[in-house]
């Protein structure tokens, strides 16, 4: 079925990117999960070339553009570029929202142009080694001390947590009964702040991943981002446009596979015929196909709900949990039909197949997905 989503300019834009990632970013795959992470180099020619926080003021580094179809072009294309990164989905489509709407001006003017630029990597440290997708059992404070807040506690599983510049951290403040949250804004290099190691992680090898440390780590009360007290609250907030760039990845990464599955199978001969023209296979083909057609339609209407502002959480939170079931079922299906190819490291598909697992886990568990769904139905009878 011909996508109406995209017109002239996001596809012009789409060709824009993809040169770039094969100029920039296909050839150093290899090197960049030997060293856990994409080199700061091809960050900031990201940032030059407009690729990053493209969101923000024109005034402060930015284009101005607040179209989510552009951060889907994006997510497509890494993907089909072969790239396991998360730079520009952790960078734009999560970290942006918490710099754009709750930031001070005295803070945007700060922040926004360097990270436009690429020379800003931002990490959101909320899950801890308790609290996953359970917010709201986080642990680590902030105690304020004058004019200063001092935080204790630790963040575990932070994209980009080992490079990043910017810390922001969803900290216990105890407002409401002991119940209130607030961001705040860390910089790598202040006393008691310590970036963990880069975790060795099944998949995703070429994103770092950390855990963050804060050990009487003593932050300015001007780096607090967003109200004090209603962290979570901001928090729960941004979660659909983060659930939904998941799903916009994980469909489009079952269509990466298909192509990948269909082109093998049509090449590869077993038993006198090519392995496209049983039966069985051509069947399968048919479901997955058809199953990634209308859940890629459906993900269009949510990429347009968002734009206007009409997402909701349960709707996000299904399309999350559906795409990425969906993702996991093709990608695994597709690495059977490579057979023994399939579970080599130099098939494309098995590192597709291997960075797939984590997409049911990370931004809420699918279980969690799903619980969250069902509470609404009951909710509405």
């Amino acid at each position: 079925m011909h996508r109406t989503l995209y017109d002239s300019e996001h596809e012009s834009f789409r060709k824009a990117f993809r040169t770039f990632l094969d100029r920039r970013a296909v050839p150093f795959i290899e090197k960049w999960e030997e060293a856990g992470t994409p080199d700061r180099e091809f960050i900031r020619e990201a940032g030059e070339s407009g690729f990053l926080g493209f969101e923000l003021d024109p005034e402060l580094g930015g284009l101005g553009i607040d179209d989510f179809r552009y951060n889907a072009i994006m997510t497509e294309e890494v993907v089909a570029a072969n790239i396991a990164a998360d730079l520009f989905s952790m960078q734009n489509d999560i970290i942006l929202p918490y710099l754009r709407d709750l930031t001070t001006d005295e803070q945007r003017q700060r922040w926004h142009p360097p990270f436009a630029a690429g020379n800003l990597v931002v990490s959101l440290g909320m899950t801890e080694p308790e609290a996953g997708s359970d917010l709201a059992a986080i642990k680590t404070t902030a105690r304020r001390d004058g004019d200063m807040l001092v935080l204790n506690g630790s963040k575990t599983f932070i994209t980009s947590g080992a490079t990043c510049d910017l810390a922001i951290v969803l900290t216990r403040t105890g407002e409401r009964d002991g119940r209130g949250t607030t961001f705040v804004a860390v910089e790598a290099g202040t006393p008691g702040f310590e970036r963990g190691r880069p975790m060795h992680k099944i998949g995703r090898k070429g994103q770092d991943t950390a855990e963050l440390f804060f050990d009487d780590c003593r932050v300015p009360v001007s780096n607090i981002i967003g109200e004090p007290g209603r962290g979570f609250g901001a928090a729960v907030g941004n979660l659909p446009r983060e659930r939904l760039s998941i799903a916009v990845s994980g469909v489009a990464s079952a269509r990466h596979a298909l192509t990948l599955g269909l082109e093998h199978l049509t090449q590869r001969i077993a038993f006198g015929e090519p392995l496209a023209d049983m039966q069985s296979i051509r069947m399968m083909l048919a479901h997955l196909h058809i199953e990634t057609d209308i859940l890629e339609t459906y993900i269009d209407r949510c990429v347009l709900a968002l734009n206007d502002g009409q997402l909701t959480a349960e709707e996000a939170a299904g399309v999350k949990a559906k795409a990425t079931d969906l993702q996991w079922e093709v990608v695994d299906q597709v690495l059977q039909y490579f057979g023994g190819y399939g579970y080599m490291e130099e098939t494309p598909i098995a590192r597709i197949w291997r960075d797939a697992r984590i997409q049911r886990i990370y931004g809420g568990a699918n279980e969690v997905m799903l619980d969250l769904v069902g509470r609404r139905l009951v909710a509405r009878r």
